[in-house]
């Protein structure tokens, strides 16, 4: 029975020959797991479940089994057999492995810049200090770690952390006793050679993508920024498949602190060799991330999050050991997570709403950031009102047919000419998929070339329009289809973030032409054409110079907060501020969401 083979089979070695790599899938391990273990990306928007078609792959060599079917069919598959998705497979022998070019494609724009920082007097959580030291002898023999801190008492200074003290006998004789130190609050924290930097990591942990920032924290400059993907995205690129990964599987919680542990040191080693520093120099970590990034990195508990009434375990901000959560920095180095708001608005929108006070302040202004959980609030009469908008990651091109990230080849642009649908990809290459931008502006180019009707349906007789069977697609360029479930994608994101805004204003008793500013905050946002997005109502119809696309004001937020304690304590201060609005609970919220769901 091929299918009972499987249930005992040994471990195999797939290779995937356009990376000249190789990996041990073990029994019963599907070929999307074995990558995902591996740390080689292979696109999957569903975090392996089945059902978004996204992680293809084409067996150049081999024999495999069908994970998902009742009674397993094992086939010798050659690559005329066209691609197949690697979460339903599992190798029956070595295989060899073409993956799609949606996986191979280099990921651009994993950073944006924002706007820039308002000037802070730096002061940061870290003091540094130049000391000498007699060295000890016979008739002078205190405890080294005593006489430093008498040395540095008038500095306020009373304690010295375990790990700096386990550090500190070998480097004090080597450096003969002229150090320099630092101090977080009344404890010493790190001890180096004079002449040392003091540096400070600020990381922007977004669900898509993560940006790090690496700061001088006795002068303030900016020495090397850095964005990669978040390697969360192997389990899912929307919230509630990673967190109910964590939840269901016995070791699920611990392989997404693990991957995002992985991406903040990646980061912080990247960001120092750069500079040409060590990272024993990063002396302070600053990180926000929505609610739910913040509990997968500290490993906090995530059941209640997933489920109503979706309480955090903590709103407040937090400072915990770097190397609690892994990472590379002076031995006793703390991170300080930004505070949320409440459900799934966390520190990042904190963050951004920190960053950005300076324009929403004293008016009535609309702030939100655009991604698989957008967060929105509205500023009025002094107040904030907050809530989170399940979205998904269809605006970011996860859970399209075609979509990808931003990267080479993704066709970010699209238009319609004459009845004809146009595209420009990222970088000129050949078109391989859609990203997020490309996304909105395909359905805003389908309805202006009247290719889809008011409801959302593609029109069959349309020029643009082909179908086989029930299926419905329309050609964005060559081998990049966009097909019916793609719009409904599109509009139910569509829906959740307007109908969030709808109800905001209507809580306020206000109209939309009451906004005098509206943000548009994060990475998807700096690409996204605002004609496009207000064309199929993601966005109120407002004059294009009430509305501004101010970037990863996340980052520069964060980094505000790792500059500066005063901008820490306002954070907090913004947070406390918001009320927060659970739109699951807010009477008329059906009613709202179905109204945006078609096109006006």
């Amino acid at each position: 029975m091929p299918g009972a083979a499987g249930l005992s089979a040994p471990a195999r070695r797939l290779r995937f020959a356009s990376l000249g790599r190789e990996a041990e899938c073990r029994a019963r391990e599907t070929m999307f797991e074995c990558a995902r273990r591996a740390g080689i990306r292979i696109v999957g928007a569903c975090g392996g479940r089945g059902v978004c078609g996204t992680c293809l792959v084409r067996v150049l060599s081999g024999e495999v089994e069908e994970a998902q079917t009742t009674a397993a069919s094992v086939r010798a598959l050659a690559p005329a057999d066209g691609w197949l998705r690697a979460c339903t497979l599992r190798p029956l022998t070595d295989c060899t492995l073409e993956l799609s070019p949606r996986s191979l494609a280099p990921i651009v724009r994993a950073e944006v810049e924002g706007l820039r920082a308002p000037r802070l007097a730096l002061e940061p959580a870290v003091r540094s200090f130049e000391v000498a030291l007699s060295a000890p002898d016979l008739a002078h023999a205190g405890a080294d770690a005593d006489r430093l801190l008498e040395a540095l008492a008038v500095e306020g200074v009373a304690r010295i952390e375990l790990e700096a003290l386990r550090a500190l006998p070998p480097l004090a004789r080597e450096a003969a006793w002229r150090m320099k130190v630092i101090a977080h609050g009344d404890e010493i924290i790190a001890a180096g050679l004079p002449g040392g930097r003091v540096l400070g990591l600020a990381v922007d942990l977004g669900t898509t993508n993560v940006a790090g920032f690496l700061l001088d924290l006795e002068t303030g400059e900016r020495l090397a920024s850095l964005g990669i993907e978040n390697p969360q995205a192997a389990f899912g690129a929307d919230l509630v498949s990673r967190v109910n990964h964590a939840v269901r599987e016995p070791q699920g919680a611990a392989e997404l602190q693990s991957a995002a542990a992985a991406a903040l040191s990646a980061l912080a080693r990247d960001l120092c060799e750069a500079v040409g520093a060590r990272t024993d120099e990063i002396a302070d970590v600053a990180i926000c991330g929505n609610t739910a990034m913040h509990h997968l990195l500290l490993r906090l508990p995530v059941a209640q999050l997933g489920r109503a009434p979706y309480v955090p375990a903590a709103c407040r901000a937090l400072d915990v050991a770097a190397r609690e959560l892994g990472l590379p920095a002076a031995p006793g180095a703390r991170a300080h997570l930004l505070a949320g708001v409440g459900g799934f608005v966390g520190g990042d929108h904190v963050a951004v709403l920190l960053a950005t006070e300076s324009r929403w302040s004293g008016a009535t202004a609309l702030v939100m950031d655009i991604g698989t959980n957008t967060e929105v609030s509205l500023v009025h009469g002094g107040e904030i009102t907050t809530v989170s908008c399940p979205s998904g990651p269809a605006l970011e091109g996860g859970h399209i047919s075609c979509g990808m990230r931003a990267a080479e080849g993704a066709i970010e642009r699209v238009w319609a000419e004459n009845g004809r649908i146009e595209g420009r990809t990222i970088g000129g290459a050949a078109p391989v998929g859609v990203c997020g931008s490309g996304v909105v502006d395909a359905v805003a180019a389908l309805l202006a070339a009247g290719a889809i009707d008011r409801r959302g349906r593609m029109r069959p007789d349309h020029p643009a329009v082909s179908q086989s069977g029930t299926r419905r697609e329309a050609q964005l360029a060559p081998g990049v289809a966009f097909e019916q479930g793609d719009v409904r994608a599109v509009q139910l994101a569509k829906a959740a973030i307007r109908s969030g805004i709808d109800l905001l204003l209507a809580d306020r008793g206000i109209e939309h032409g009451s906004l005098e500013r509206l943000l548009i905050a994060g990475a998807f946002g700096a690409y996204l054409e605002v004609e496009s997005a207000t064309a199929i109502g993601l966005l109120p119809p407002l004059p294009r110079e009430r509305v501004e696309q101010v970037g990863n004001a996340a980052g520069v937020g964060v980094r505000m907060a790792l500059a500066s304690v005063a901008a820490r304590e306002r954070a907090q201060r913004i947070a406390a501020r918001c009320r927060y609005l659970e739109l699951g609970v807010v009477p008329g919220f059906r009613d709202a969401f179905m109204r945006r769901i078609g096109f006006e």
